[in-house]
């Protein structure tokens, strides 16, 4: 009963943090993503190479430096975020910005180079041309979406370090079912587990559909 009562808190806590932590990097990798595909300005390929060394970044080394900066003795130590939902987002926003800001990159850097031409040429200024060439890359740009959903929705080594796993405030789905299995509880891990992934098969179901909706 106590483990059932603790499904939906657990449920909707990882559908907030890692909600919150895409939509962060998306509005961090969409604007920066674009600058490196089409400005030229000295050391950027110097940042395209971290950007693209920052997409293999291990989760665990992410939560180890967010929790050095979020510890009582580190530089935002007072600030007292260790051990909440708010440290976690910041360790799945480092984790996912890398991803959506390569991916946008890449898909820019796919398009006709003359595209860009054409739309000075109709007279569109720099924003509106910018909002175009988004609007052209608009299904990899949800497939970087979906790219930076996945790679922190089934994350476990930095929001067991930066939260704790603390019932009723950090556990999300994916520390639970290390806590589960390290009990020796395989059935309730393998329900947690089999939640999991219902839950990011059908959000990426949906953008999926949205995606092919748009091919159309």
């Amino acid at each position: 009963m106590m483990f059932d009562s603790e499904i939906p808190f657990v449920t909707l806590l990882s559908l907030q943090v890692s909600g919150v932590a895409t939509a962060v990097s998306l509005l961090i990798g969409l604007p920066f993503g674009t600058l490196l595909a089409l400005g030229k300005f000295p050391g950027r390929s110097f940042l395209l190479s971290l950007i693209n060394t920052g997409m293999a970044l291990p989760p665990v080394v992410v939560g180890l430096a967010v929790a050095m900066t979020l510890w009582r003795s580190g530089p935002l130590g007072e600030l007292r975020l260790i051990y909440t939902p708010v440290a976690i987002i910041i360790a799945q926003t480092v984790i996912a910005a890398p991803v959506v800001t390569g991916l946008t990159a890449a898909a820019l850097q796919q398009l006709n180079p003359r595209l860009q031409l054409q739309l000075y040429g109709l007279g569109a200024s720099r924003l509106q041309m910018i909002l175009s060439l988004w609007r052209e890359a608009r299904l990899p740009l949800l497939a970087a979406v979906m790219a930076g959903f996945g790679s922190v929705i089934s994350e476990v080594g930095a929001s067991m370090m930066v939260g704790g796993n603390i019932r009723g405030q950090t556990r999300v789905l994916t520390t639970a079912i290390v806590l589960e299995t390290s009990k020796g509880e395989f059935e309730q891990a393998i329900i947690l587990s089999v939640l999991l992934l219902s839950i990011t098969f059908l959000i990426n179901w949906v953008l999926t559909w949205i995606q092919q909706r748009g091919r159309q």
